[in-house]
C-alpha cells in the first residue's frame, strides 16, 4: 500500500493533470497536452489524409512533451533535498509561460506547447512508491493494475485494497477533467491559474520539507 501521505500529493498532482489536459484539448480542438498516445494516433491518421498545420501542431506537442519529460527526469535525478523544488518549480515555470503568452496574444496552438511541456515536467516529480504511479499525467497503466489487483485479491481471497488506490489516481483525473472543463467554460485559458495554485504550494511543501530536512 501506498503511504497515506504520498498518496494524497499524488492524486492531487493527478487532478491537476486531468484539470490541464481538459482545457489544452478544449483550447486545442480535439488535440491532447498530456495524452501523447492519443496525439501520436492522431499524428498518425493525418500523416495520411491531415493536413501540414495538424501535423505540425501534433509533432510539437508530441515534441515538447518529451522535451519537459526529460528537463524534468534530469533534475529529478538530481541527488538533493532540493529535487522535488527544482521539478515543481519547471513544471509551474512551463505553466506560467503558457499564461504569459496568452496574456500577450500568442495563438493557442503555439502557448500551449509549454503546457504539453509542462505536463511532461510533472511526470518527475513524484518517484513511483510500490506499484503505485503518482501524479502522472496518464492513467491508463494505472487502470490496468487497478484490474490486476482486484484480480489477484479475488483468486487468493485476500482483503488487500491495493486496487482501490490505483482506481482512486484514476478517478482524481477523471475528476481534474470534469472541473477543468467547467471552470474553463467560465473563465477560459486563465481558468489555468487553478493548476499554477496547486504546483506553487506543493513547490513550496516541497521546500519547507527541504528546509526542515536540512535543521
Amino acid at each position: 500500500m501506498t503511504p497515506i501521505s504520498k498518496l494524497s500529493v499524488g492524486l492531487l498532482l493527478t487532478l491537476a493533470a486531468g484539470y490541464t489536459d481538459a482545457i489544452g484539448f478544449v483550447e486545442l480542438g480535439g488535440f491532447f497536452t498530456s495524452f501523447m498516445s492519443g496525439n501520436t494516433t492522431q499524428l498518425g491518421i493525418e500523416l495520411t489524409t491531415g493536413t501540414l498545420g495538424n501535423i505540425a501542431t501534433l509533432a510539437a506537442l508530441i515534441l515538447f512533451f518529451f522535451a519537459g519529460g526529460l528537463t524534468g527526469s534530469l533534475l529529478a535525478h538530481w541527488n538533493s533535498r532540493w529535487t522535488n523544488v527544482a521539478v515543481t518549480a519547471l513544471t509551474a515555470g512551463y505553466l506560467a509561460v503558457t499564461l504569459v503568452l496568452i496574456g500577450l496574444g500568442v495563438p493557442a496552438a503555439q502557448a500551449l506547447l509549454f503546457l504539453a511541456a509542462s505536463a511532461g515536467a510533472q511526470n518527475a516529480i513524484l518517484r513511483p512508491v510500490g506499484s503505485a504511479r503518482l501524479g502522472t499525467t496518464f492513467v491508463t497503466g494505472t487502470l490496468f493494475m487497478a484490474s490486476q489487483e482486484l484480480a489477484r485479491t479475488l483468486i487468493e481471497k485476500t482483503a488487500s485494497r491495493v486496487w482501490i488506490q490505483h482506481l482512486a489516481i484514476w478517478g482524481a483525473l477523471l475528476i481534474g477533467a470534469v472541473w477543468g472543463a467547467i471552470i474553463h467554460a467560465r473563465f477560459g485559458i486563465y481558468a489555468l491559474l487553478v493548476p499554477l495554485i496547486i504546483y506553487l504550494g506543493l513547490g513550496v511543501r516541497s521546500f519547507w520539507v527541504a528546509v526542515q530536512a536540512r535543521s
